[in-house]
């Protein structure tokens, strides 16, 4: 290459051209001088490649020994391209394996989800949400198929367009743009669902109802990292916690909305099919800063308030419950509900009585919205607990969730002692100061 460069006619016009440029005096003795330099230099450049051509460099003579003895890997005998793991773990005999092919099911199983067929799910009891919870199929009676997608699916968008478009073909149901047209839930505009971020509770918008919120509760600042929504419809309530830096696990069962989770999972926000029925959340015990209903449907006053200890297990000590809808504020709004006023009156009673039995304080109600928040400290209400004629449970681990019954008697390990609860959060907040200190560490 540099002695095509050195040596080629355009190279020397222009090494003529710029001679020309010059003074007469000096003209002369500068064309010598770079003569001589680019035949030099052509000269070198001439030999170096006649020896690298030749075989003496160690490189090529790599190359042509192993171009002479067709050897791919026998020229350098320290190289040893197997694998290195002990015990034989790298070697695999699949000479008696035998690969099962699924063929794919029925078209008509596009919508299947296990243990949630909804025919089967109306034979179950009523009582306490059972028909809504999952119901697995015998053995004999699962399907050994593979679930064909929807006709058409593509890939859905990335974040955060997500949040706010999905492709229609990959959940092609229009009932919720009908029945939560005035609410904002959803909205169809050609071949694509737009999500504007509404909601039962908050139809002006998530950002706006999350900025109410947040003039209580300390979302911005760290405090409130993981959230738990409760009845979430299309989880836009989760989806806008995202910017703020709030990690929000959605659920809701599969009713006559039964596509509401799918929609959320096709918007990329964390979303399981479930319900608060007769078995725990599979969370473990305090795994969350702040849990939300809005307009969530579940009946949080009846059997002495088993469904709001069960949501105290799951809350961390300080941690939030935001109840959004009835019957908060019913004197001024059992008429918009077309409910009957006693029976709102006594549902909030139950409520308060419970939020006051788990050592939870409220700190606001507005409008629609009340908001409780635990304490660290239970010590200071454990006379009022043991007055009040509760039932206490044998105390049994708080993480042991996995189809285990719910109970209305209040377990003792729910009772957490001041010092551990104070410890919790003095760890927590000596990890975000570690975290501020590295971050601003590393600043220029």
């Amino acid at each position: 290459m540099f002695t095509s460069l050195f040596c080629s006619p355009m190279f020397l016009l222009f090494q003529g051209l710029m001679a020309n440029k010059l003074t007469a005096g000096d003209s002369r003795t500068r064309s010598s001088v770079s003569i001589f330099i680019v035949a030099g230099l052509c000269c070198f450049f001439y030999l170096l490649g006649a020896w690298q051509r030749s075989g003496f460099g160690k490189g090529d003579s790599i190359a042509v020994e192993m171009t002479k003895s067709n050897a791919a890997c026998n020229v350098i005998p320290n190289l040893n391209f197997e694998t290195h793991h002990g015990g034989g773990a790298g070697m695999i005999d699949d000479s008696n394996s035998n690969v099962k092919a699924f063929e794919p099911c029925d078209a008509k199983y596009t919508d299947y989800t296990p243990c949630q067929d909804q025919a089967r799910a109306m034979k179950f009891p009523r009582e306490n949400m059972n028909y809504r919870e999952r119901h697995c199929v015998p053995e004999e009676e699962k399907l050994h198929c593979l679930i064909p997608a929807p006709n058409g699916y593509v890939t859905p968008f990335r974040w955060p367009k997500s949040r706010d478009y999905v492709p229609y073909a990959n959940a092609p149901y229009k009932s919720l743009t009908v029945e939560k047209a005035i609410q904002n839930w959803i909205q169809y505009e050609g071949n694509v669902f737009r999500f504007p971020g509404g909601g039962t509770q908050f139809p002006q918008g998530a950002d706006k109802y999350i900025d109410q919120l947040a003039s209580v509760i300390p979302i911005d600042n760290g405090t409130v990292r993981t959230a738990l929504d409760t009845g979430c419809g299309v989880a836009s309530w989760g989806a806008y916690l995202w910017k703020r830096k709030v990690i929000a696990m959605s659920f809701a069962p599969r009713d006559s909305h039964e596509a509401q989770v799918q929609f959320a999972l096709e918007r990329g926000v964390p979303a399981v099919i479930g319900v608060l029925g007769t078995i725990k959340m599979p969370y473990p015990a305090r795994a969350f800063d702040m849990a939300h209903c809005s307009r969530c449907l579940i009946p949080w006053g009846s059997n002495d308030g088993m469904y709001m200890k069960e949501v105290d297990r799951v809350l961390r000590p300080g941690g939030f419950w935001v109840l959004s809808g009835p019957p908060i504020n019913w004197k001024t709004n059992f008429k918009a509900w077309q409910r009957p006023r006693e029976e709102l009156e006594e549902e909030q009673r139950k409520i308060e009585e419970t939020a006051k039995l788990l050592c939870w304080k409220k700190i606001s109600e507005k409008a629609e919205t009340a908001i409780w928040q635990k304490r660290l400290d239970s010590d200071t209400c454990r006379a009022e607990q043991e007055n009040s004629g509760v039932e206490f449970c044998k105390a049994s681990d708080p993480d042991d969730v996995w189809y285990i019954f719910l109970s209305s008697s209040t377990s003792v390990a729910m009772l957490f002692n001041s010092l551990r609860a104070k410890l919790s959060l003095w760890c927590r907040k000596q990890h975000l100061y570690s975290f501020v200190v590295i971050r601003d560490s590393q600043k220029p």
